[in-house]
């Protein structure tokens, strides 16, 4: 079983807490089934106008940008993929659940992320993992992991990638921009790390040993029932 102490998250301007590890039990195979929803659906006119009327002109341009950054990036290798994807996200502004949504700990959808113009480290990793599966990077090949940033003493997530099972890890991250390898981010202490295929506890900085699904996560459930009215905006 997975523990934490209290919640945090890291960001470019820094916030207090940490760990988030406690009380996470649901799964994300209902999410990918509706990122796969979204997908088919498309990004049009319909849903950019739903976007405007919900969030604001401005979320508009936002999330057009988006829908732009995916069909200009079908064409290009993985890492370029990843740099384009991490690049584009760490542009939105950094602001804690508590400043943003009033609750302490809230995973918004990408939409959500870009509607509002901004998120926690969470956030900022969830839309770039779901992005990149959308420009077709094998989900094997990303995690969510939890870390510690040792030096703000806080909990924060990053989206890791291998490009095969024995590569060392790629990190992107809010914090610092310049995508590493994880053994040049001695900034950060593994705990565990999940994505569609399962939860994995942290190895020092490998990539750990399996120890259950993904539907042992359980702040993905009220992330699963969002996604819809994200795709389908009331």
């Amino acid at each position: 079983m997975l523990t934490g102490e209290g919640k945090g998250c890291a960001g470019s301007a820094g916030h207090g807490v940490s760990g988030r590890a406690r009380g996470l039990l649901l799964g994300i195979g209902l999410l990918c089934s509706l990122w796969a929803l979204a997908s088919s659906l498309g990004l049009n006119r319909e849903f950019f106008e739903k976007v405007a009327s919900k969030y604001g002109p401005e979320a508009r341009l936002r999330v057009e940008a988006w829908n732009d950054l995916i069909q200009q990036s079908k064409g290009l290798g993985e890492m370029d993929k990843l740099k384009a994807v991490n690049r584009f996200f760490n542009e939105m502004n950094f602001v804690s659940d508590l400043i943003h949504w009033g609750e302490d700990d809230y995973w918004a959808t990408p939409v959500e992320f870009l509607g509002t113009d901004g998120g926690d480290c969470e956030d900022f990793s969830i839309a770039k993992y779901f992005t990149l599966r959308e420009l077709d990077v094998p989900d094997e090949r990303m995690r969510l992991m939890y870390v510690k940033a040792l030096k703000l003493n806080q909990a924060h997530m990053v989206l890791t990638y291998v490009k095969t099972p024995d590569a060392e890890p790629l990190i992107l991250d809010n914090l610092n921009g310049e995508i590493l390898k994880a053994s040049l981010r001695q900034d950060l202490l593994p705990v565990y790390s999940f994505n569609g295929d399962g939860l994995w506890l942290a190895k020092e900085r490998g990539r750990g040993h399996l120890v259950g699904k993904a539907s042992r996560l359980g702040t993905w459930m009220d992330l699963n029932n969002r996604m819809k009215t994200a795709v389908n905006i009331p």
